[in-house]
């Protein structure tokens, strides 16, 4: 008898720039590779063209609307999907989890504050080509203390990363977001404690693995 493999799980992590996502991404790839899971880690925007395109954008070197920026996100979404060489759809069919910083939520917490945020949720659920995620870990962080860590990385920083007030903002639109979402498994997560305390919680949340 063949034996059926075991879907991979699909993780999302989400939370202003400074939430400390990377390093809870990292924490936890560790600890699925460490337990012989087979891990792959990935971000949006992606590194092929539509992403390149995105990042310009978002460090302000081209001027991009909102509805630009969802049309191009999504775009970017549908070919981090099925890209056949290490798509996310292949990868979860093949057994591997993927971990993935940012995904469709961020979309509509960032553009959805400028344009009509039900399209932009509407345009990537409805998509057959967007992986709905087994679980989304929101690392709630308030924006003063968000802003005080990307200032300290003394990178450029891109256009959403700028002021307090804007990072206020898109903190209150995830908590929209989230509100208006159905049928999502989102975890707010409780930024208080130590890096690995914050991760021993992730990890004590993660759904169970599906055939």
């Amino acid at each position: 008898m063949t034996r059926q493999i075991e879907k991979g799980r699909f993780i999302v992590f989400e939370g202003l720039d400074g939430s400390g996502k990377s390093t809870q991404i990292d924490l936890l790839c560790a600890r699925l590779k460490n337990e012989g899971r087979n891990v792959v880690k990935t971000a949006e925007p992606t590194e092929l063209t539509t992403g390149g395109i995105i990042r310009d954008a978002l460090a302000g070197n081209y001027q991009r609307t909102p509805e630009e920026l969802s049309a191009l996100f999504l775009a970017d979404r549908i070919a981090h999907n099925v890209n056949p060489k290490n798509g996310i759809i292949k990868l979860l069919s093949e057994g591997t989890d993927v971990i993935c910083d940012r995904y469709y939520y961020s979309s509509f917490a960032y553009q959805g504050m400028d344009c009509d945020l039900d399209w932009v949720i509407r345009m990537n659920k409805q998509c057959p080509s967007v992986t709905k995620p087994d679980i989304c870990f929101f690392i709630d962080v308030p924006a003063d203390i968000c802003k005080k860590r990307v200032d300290n990385r003394g990178t450029v920083r891109e256009i959403f990363e700028r002021d307090s007030q804007t990072l206020d903002r898109i903190r209150a639109k995830y908590t929209e977001v989230f509100n208006k979402l159905d049928g999502e498994n989102i975890v707010i997560v409780n930024s208080d404690g130590t890096p690995e305390e914050i991760a021993e919680r992730i990890f004590s949340l993660l759904p169970p693995f599906t055939p």
